[in-house]
């Protein structure tokens, strides 16, 4: 069986799909950056190295510095897909990202989107 084409798509082919989708409902290329450095480690230098590699989409989480143990209570739905449902590790890397990028262009806050938990006492 043929790999899916995600396996050797760049990330950096596909970054510029992100922030484009982030900017055009208001959000910033910042908020973008912030929610991959979350869910992979990746500081802004890692990520600039990755994008001027253009480095493929495995290549990309199988280097993350520190893939964030939170990312597994991102749950829902992704084109039709249901994203705790993944079977294939990777592609389900790629559905995270997918998802935390939606929420953020739905508007929803960054402490939400990012898993944050409530201070104490609250």
């Amino acid at each position: 069986m043929k790999p899916h084409r995600i396996y050797t798509m760049s990330f950096a082919s596909v970054y510029p799909h992100y922030v484009a989708k982030a900017e055009k409902k208001g959000r910033t290329k910042a908020e973008v950056d912030e929610i991959i450095h979350w869910l992979t480690g990746y500081d802004g230098d890692g990520l600039a190295r990755m994008l001027a590699a253009k480095t493929n989409f495995e290549d990309f989480f199988a280097r993350a510095p520190a893939l964030n143990p939170a990312r597994t209570g991102v749950t829902g739905l992704v084109c039709g897909v249901r994203v705790e449902a993944v079977e294939d590790p990777l592609m389900r890397e790629a559905r995270i990202l997918d998802k935390l990028i939606d929420e953020l262009a739905r508007g929803r806050k960054m402490d939400k989107i990012l898993r944050t938990p409530p201070p104490n006492g609250a």
